[in-house]
């Protein structure tokens, strides 16, 4: 090892508050040798020099130095010193181009298949304020009771086993399981058993993880149009080739999918409430959709998110309380019913899937947080949920009503706000021959949340139409925002 350098005096750089003071030299050291500052074969001083001109103790310098020489920084040799370890060094013509002033940047790159794959508009701000028209993925969190849950999880806490601090289910929460299904079985007919509920980290890994089980690359899916971002972006992760299905009165168009993907393993609808039309599927295209899974060997997943708010007529029956061949993957939140930060979901399998579907879960990571999941159990099998349930459908219906009011007296000349008969959020179709997304942007300018119904289409289009969301807003809210959308209108153009 070449010994011709000479320890200069370093610049180190300030301590920061509360770090041990041999961490800090050790970093400073350990950064001038990244950088080129000290160089290989450099010796540096004996460590009760370096303390003395540094002020430190011998210690201090003799820790640092040990942790350098741990991780092969520097050398020592036996009465010689102590020096910067060598590495090759690069002749200068074979310097790469992408090695700038002695520093490299990694030219690692994503896979192929990502290119393009994510759409920014599904990533959701964090929340930093609640209650703001027109946000479509926000319950009323300003209604939730916060002390209910905080006593129920307070006495769970409290009261909890040691196990339930250990390793869990990957499957889920036991008790947790048990009244999930209850709950569907009662209040939208879905036939199943404890052990038929795999509990995740809300809808969207449930998803995901359908894709990955049920998907080989280029394998084709059904996909409603328009639909759901987070569906037709979980299939593409997979491999998927997803075939977009056009939507009408009826919902999906069952004779089209067959048409575009004959050899289609898996179609994914929203029939309840299809996202973000609010059509009904049909009893019709439900007979249909069935038929041609149970010929076709394919999947159908049905996904739930806010079946459960419906003002006008009797509850929808779910597709899977029809599906006598368990054809059927049923998917639901509590994200949506509950508040957003309960990340907290669950999918209903055949028996034969669900031992599959609990090992890619435990892959994904493990388990879901037991003791929310504990929490949420008995919150559910006290009452605490349905109730809950039930009170948002009154405050949603009003909500609703106040937004379709406001609207009919100011935006009567520019938008059509329907009267969404289930659901968080409705459309409002655009009567000006403007795009949907122009008018989003310019009201993003004034402050407000609006999504545009062109960012859901692949192939179809629509006529164009803001969603809006109510769940989460209040009366004097929706005014504001009917208001502000109203200065929106008016000011396009000028």
């Amino acid at each position: 090892m070449p010994k011709t350098e000479t320890f200069q005096d370093l610049v180190l750089g300030e301590r920061k508050t509360h770090q041990e003071l041999w961490r800090w030299l050790y970093t400073e050291l350990r950064s001038a040798i990244l950088d080129g500052r000290l160089k290989a074969g450099t010796r540096l001083p004996s460590t009760r020099n370096l303390a003395d001109q540094y002020g430190l103790s011998r210690g201090t310098v003799v820790a640092a130095f040990d942790q350098l020489r741990e991780e092969g920084y520097v050398s020592s040799e036996l009465s010689a010193g102590t020096f910067v370890a060598s590495a090759p060094a690069a002749k200068e013509d074979t310097v790469p181009k992408w090695k700038v002033a002695g520093k490299t940047t990694s030219r690692a790159t994503l896979g192929r298949h990502t290119k393009g794959l994510f759409n920014p508009s599904f990533v959701l701000p964090s929340s930093r304020s609640i209650g703001m028209a027109f946000r479509s993925y926000e319950p009323a969190i300003d209604l939730f009771p916060v002390d209910l849950w905080a006593r129920v999880a307070a006495r769970v806490y409290r009261n909890a086993p040691r196990s339930l601090y250990g390793q869990g289910d990957p499957a889920g929460y036991q008790p947790l399981r048990r009244a999930i299904a209850e709950y569907v079985g009662r209040s939208r007919g879905v036939k199943c058993i404890p052990e038929q509920v795999v509990v995740t980290s809300g809808a969207q890994q449930a998803l995901d993880l359908l894709a990955r089980l049920l998907l080989d690359a280029g394998d084709e899916v059904w996909m409603e149009d328009p639909g759901y971002p987070g569906a037709s972006q979980a299939f593409h992760a997979a491999g998927a080739k997803v075939i977009p299905v056009p939507i009408d009165s009826e919902g999906l168009q069952v004779g089209k999918g067959i048409e575009l993907g004959p050899r289609a393993r898996v179609a994914y609808v929203t029939p309840a409430n299809q996202f973000p039309l609010g059509t009904v599927m049909s009893a019709k295209r439900r007979v249909e959709l069935l038929a041609w899974a149970v010929r076709s060997g394919a999947w159908i997943i049905e996904d739930e998110y806010d079946a459960e708010y419906r003002y006008f007529g009797k509850p929808l029956a779910s597709l899977h309380s029809v599906d006598a061949s368990g054809s059927v993957l049923y998917v639901g939140t509590f994200t949506k019913m509950l508040f957003n930060a309960l990340r907290l979901g669950f999918v209903v399998l055949p028996e034969r899937l669900v031992e599959t579907f609990e090992r890619a879960r435990s892959v994904v990571d493990r388990h879901p947080a037991t003791l929310e999941q504990a929490v949420l159990a008995e919150f559910i099998t006290e009452g605490h949920f349905g109730n809950h349930v039930r009170k948002m459908r009154q405050v949603y219906a009003e909500r609703l009503h106040s937004l379709t009011e406001a609207a009919s007296g100011r935006l009567a000349e520019n938008l059509e706000v329907e009267a969404a008969a289930a659901g968080m959020r409705t459309i409002a179709w655009i009567k000006p021959k403007l795009s949907d997304r122009v008018v989003a942007e310019r009201a993003a300018r004034f402050g407000l949340e609006v999504v545009p119904i062109s960012t859901f289409t692949a192939q179809y289009k629509q006529k164009p139409a803001l969603m809006l969301g109510f769940a989460g807003c209040n009366a004097n809210e929706i005014n504001r925002g009917v208001e502000v959308l109203e200065k929106v209108f008016r000011t396009i153009g000028q």
